[in-house]
């Protein structure tokens, strides 16, 4: 499994990190499987991967306490690296809000660490920017907890450019974590660039872009529930047929080219990109994150060709591509 160091840290990652927001259900129309969860957790430390990303609002806890548990399963803490969050809370209705408070984000890091099993958390990111909170709070609690040694290195996801410059004052900076993948690119012309000039590393989640990456949905796909899904734009018809058609052609294309699936061309396109450190593989069921073992022996980078020709086949099919901010839970009121 290729590596990456983070940023300002000694935390070597794999390039491929297991994504864990899927597993808990909650906003994917489903219930956390407590035991699929742990073999999933185990599926991807079996196949290299040492980087696990979570988050409190992910099953409303129940997902880093899986993780947690299986991770005391495993046995060897120390060579796992995990990733979590802070900065949304919920109520008892499960409906989340932002809150990047001091007294917050002190009471949250503790829930994470009791939640996770552990006495450290590798990388602690602020899930979403809070306009109620002015950062320089936010930057002073989250060096402190640092200085504690609860934290090891500090990141932030979704954050604007704006917001990224003036995080990179107040913080030692690690890793900024965005949506980014063959359907969503916008963040190239802005974001990339402000990590490669700042030495951050880049985290990539939605690699597979909710699904419609992995082959999996057709164009009269049907999401229950609170599916996320339901109110993503590129899941809405007619526009669904569209990246339907744009995966199938993917696909075609990589079976000719490199004897590998459109999923797997799409991941490696990912880690291809400039600035790009970690592809974050959500998956929910074992048997989703057991293709990455497939990733090692495709070409390191591909040829300018296969780009050109990846591009080709996406100006082909997709004429509109909406920005992912249906995602951004809101402000307290």
């Amino acid at each position: 499994m290729e590596k990456h160091t983070i940023s300002k840290s000694d935390i070597t990652a794999s390039r491929v990190g297991l994504g864990t927001w899927s597993m808990g259900g909650f906003m994917w129309g489903a219930k956390l499987d407590e035991e699929s969860a742990i073999e999933t957790v185990f599926a991807a430390l079996k196949r290299g991967v040492n980087f696990i990303d979570t988050a409190p609002v992910y099953g409303l806890g129940m997902v880093e306490e899986v993780v947690g548990k299986a991770l005391a399963m495993w046995g060897t803490r120390d060579d796992v690296y995990v990733a979590t969050k802070c900065g949304l809370e919920w109520n008892s209705r499960g409906l989340v809000q932002r809150n990047c408070s001091k007294d917050k984000i002190q009471k949250e890091v503790d829930e994470s660490l009791r939640r996770l099993r552990t006495d450290y958390i590798d990388l602690y990111q602020v899930h979403w920017p809070d306009p109620k909170v002015p950062f320089e709070e936010t930057a002073q609690v989250l060096l402190d907890i640092l200085q504690s040694g609860k934290i090891r290195a500090i990141g932030v996801c979704n954050f604007t450019v704006e917001q990224l410059e003036r995080a990179n004052l107040l913080v030692p900076l690690s890793s900024v974590q965005s949506p980014y993948n063959l359907f969503e690119r916008h963040l190239e012309q802005d974001v990339l660039p402000f990590c490669r000039r700042n030495d951050v590393s880049f985290i990539a989640y939605g690699a597979l872009c909710r699904g419609l990456l992995a082959g999996r949905i057709g164009a009269d796909a049907v999401f229950n529930g609170d599916d996320i899904r339901r109110i993503d734009p590129k899941f809405q018809r007619p526009r669904l047929a569209n990246y339907v058609e744009a995966y199938k052609r993917l696909d075609q294309y990589a079976q000719g080219a490199f004897e590998k699936s459109g999923m797997l061309m799409a991941v490696r396109w990912l880690m291809d990109q400039p600035g790009v450190s970690v592809a974050l593989w959500g998956a929910r069921q074992a048997a989703q994150i057991k293709p990455v073992t497939q990733l090692l022996d495709f070409e390191m980078e591909m040829e300018p060709e296969a780009l050109k020709e990846i591009d080709a086949i996406l100006a082909a099919t997709i004429k509109d591509s909406p920005f992912p901010d249906f995602m951004a839970p809101p402000a307290r009121p």
